[in-house]
């Protein structure tokens, strides 16, 4: 059977890139401290022979070969190796629960799981008897592995060397597979946050990944042979798409940091230029870069702050398309070689040229600020099931948008359209579009209204034709007088504060007026705690200090003055402890799941709408890191930032003596 003129699939893209550029590095992986670096006729060799390996252990055309582990290259062949053997590939966050990774065994209809390591392993272990259908779990890390002796366990090597045996009689067998791809295969199930339900596995063809590439090389123009960090997880429909395919096509170095704690170094070892984070690490890096200017001299803080003002001033203008300030022109080559470039070193950043944040919406004083530090920062956005829409391009955007809308491949799909429909929701049509969820029709066609994808977010569009997000149409909000808002929109704006690592806006019909729960950033409250002498135990005596509640109170303040007055926060609390995806209150790619915390904070909420209520006494379930489980008792207190009719403006109370600097304050 002939090859397509162009590749359909990501096995044929990546075997023409093979031969196209064999001794070309493809991948670099940081292991014991050393880079190890593969070719792309090395990948192609790594991927054949463990594809051939599925196949001679039974896997048919169409079945599901899952993943669980860290983003290494071993999880991105183990993807393009279920494809090359015909069937698809489906990847799970590696903090996922024995129960969440059940669900998606079981869900996807998975016959073999290949996961990184003992920890992953004894996940699956765990659950193996409740999912039969799985013949066999493959390990790469075999770290911690040697005694174990269960019949359904095999090294990812002895794998690959079986398929490397099986290969010398029968290799027609895996050539056709491969050659026998069409763009309209699935090739990744992708599953969704489930924010409002259950995870549903959005279907993810070889002509969606190929449109949503070439939608993004197209807004970033990305050079051939730049160095790109993969760490978002590949269960992100995102990575499926930078990481995988442009890494393949533009093609991109793509490297792997050895742990996520050394994301940081390995970035400034590498000078990587090509990087994708989402809103809470881009956050995590200015909060954290926040937290270490407090500790700093008072000479340094000035020197910080100078040179900021001089790069806020340079990075204002050009976002504006305006002219740069002669006084910032001049002033910026010192602050530049003096404070901002040493910054981004720090920070992994100062070989960026192309820097994207994606996920969810983020602050524009965020933006700001990366751009006053010389990071070339944009905002996409997009959903799992129609991928990419819109993205900032050029030099000159709004850092309170998403960006203009993408233009794909027409040989993929028909130009991308797109129109407002009710209660401003973006409805969209063209390009590969929503190829639907798997193994369920019904929910599929609940996305589809007259021809259009519904993508269920709300959102305004300028005049210049760039998308603002608000909020999804469901978490709209109406309080009781009938007054309407966007609870994101708020939380984005005060998430931007470095005290606040992320909070949830309450108020519906039931409700009066807008109240808050917050989730402080520990590291950025407990530095500027001991600074002032301010004495605490744990978080939960942090989180009730007075004084804490009193920045973040301010912090709050800072965004209600620009908010319409009926959407103001009115109350807030401090949540007792760092919401967790492990504790159900997030997930896993950070998303607040509302529905589950009103009900698991109940009594906390209950009290923000009391207006007698000055403190709440809670007990809540927690998950302990090995797995075990006990009970929180907090007494929480609740702070007005607005009066409301009926009540008096007061303070929480502190749980111990201030101190006497504090005391001054």
């Amino acid at each position: 059977m002939m090859r397509p003129v162009k590749p359909q699939t990501i096995p044929q893209l990546l075997l023409d890139r093979a031969r196209r550029t064999p001794e070309t590095v493809a991948q670099r992986h940081k292991r014991l401290g050393i880079w190890v670096e593969f070719s792309w006729s090395a990948v192609a060799d790594e991927v054949i022979a463990l594809a051939s390996g599925l196949v001679a252990m039974g896997l048919e055309p169409g079945e599901t070969v899952a993943m669980i582990g860290e983003n290494e290259p071993e999880h991105y062949w183990g993807q393009i190796a279920a494809q090359a053997a015909a069937g698809r590939a489906v990847s799970i966050y590696p903090d996922s629960t024995p129960a969440e990774l059940k669900y998606i065994l079981l869900d996807s209809e998975a016959k073999y799981l290949l996961a990184q390591d003992q920890e992953q392993v004894d996940k699956a272990l765990a659950i193996l008897p409740d999912c039969p259908d799985v013949r066999a779990v493959i390990y790469w890390d075999e770290r911690g592995l040697w005694s174990y002796e269960d019949n359904v366990l095999y090294t990812y090597r002895d794998v690959q060397n079986k398929g490397r045996e099986w290969c010398k009689s029968n290799r027609q067998v895996i050539d056709l597979r491969i050659e026998s791809g069409r763009l309209d295969d699935t090739a990744t199930l992708c599953y969704t946050s489930g924010t409002t339900g259950a995870p549903k596995g959005v279907i993810l063809t070889h002509r969606y990944i190929f449109d949503n590439a070439a939608r993004l090389n197209t807004g970033f123009q990305i050079q051939p042979g730049a160095q790109y960090l993969s760490q978002i997880p590949l269960a992100w429909a995102l990575e499926q798409i930078a990481g995988v395919v442009l890494g393949i096509s533009v093609p991109l170095v793509v490297n792997f940091p050895e742990q996520a704690e050394t994301i940081r170094h390995d970035t400034r070892e590498l000078g990587v230029e090509v990087i994708v984070f989402s809103p809470r690490q881009w956050e995590g890096l200015s909060s954290g870069l926040e937290s270490r200017m407090l500790d700093a001299g008072r000479i340094r803080q000035w020197l910080y702050r100078k040179a900021l003002a001089v790069g806020m001033a340079r990075a204002t203008a050009r976002l504006d398309g305006r002219r740069v300030p002669l006084w910032a022109r001049i002033l910026h080559p010192l602050a530049q070689a003096s404070v901002l470039w040493h910054i981004r070193e720090n920070l992994g950043l100062s070989g960026v040229k192309w820097a994207m944040s994606a996920g969810t919406a983020m602050a524009p004083d965020i933006f700001r600020l990366f751009h006053a530090l010389g990071v070339p920062l944009r905002n996409m956005y997009g959903t799992s099931e129609y991928g990419p829409v819109t993205l900032h391009q050029g030099n000159a955007f709004d850092v309170e948008t998403v960006g203009r809308f993408l233009v794909g491949d027409p040989d993929l799909g028909p130009p991308l359209e797109w129109k407002l429909g009710d209660d401003g929701e973006l409805m969209l049509r063209g390009g590969a579009g929503f190829a639907g969820y798997h193994n369920k029709k019904k929910a599929t066609a609940e996305h589809f209204k007259d021809g259009w994808y519904a993508t269920g977010d709300a959102v305004s569009v300028t005049n210049d034709g760039e998308i603002i997000f608000l909020e999804r149409v469901s978490d709209m909000r109406i309080l009781s007088d009938g007054h309407r808002y966007p609870p994101q929109f708020i939380e984005t704006r005060l998430r931007s504060n470095p005290f606040i690592k992320d909070v949830m806006v309450i108020g519906d019909e039931r409700h009066d007026y807008v109240t808050a729960l917050v989730n402080i950033d520990e590291e950025m409250c407990s530095s500027w705690a001991e600074r002032r002498n301010i004495g605490f135990a744990n978080f939960t005596d942090l989180s009730k200090r007075p004084e804490i509640y009193e920045i973040v109170g301010e912090g709050i303040r800072k965004v209600n003055v620009v908010l319409p007055p009926k959407s103001r926060i009115v109350r807030f609390a401090n949540f007792p402890k760092n919401i967790d995806p492990d504790d159900g209150e997030l997930t896993r790619s950070r998303k607040l799941k509302r529905e589950f915390i009103e009900k698991r904070y109940e009594d906390i909420i209950t009290g923000l709408y009391n207006e007698r209520t000055e403190m709440v006494s809670t007990s809540i379930q927690i998950t302990y890191q090995g797995g075990g489980s006990g009970m929180l008792h907090a007494d929480v207190p609740i702070m007005n930032v607005v009066a409301t009719p009926g009540s008096h403006q007061h303070r929480p109370v502190a749980s111990e003596k201030k101190s006497s600097r504090s005391a001054e304050r």
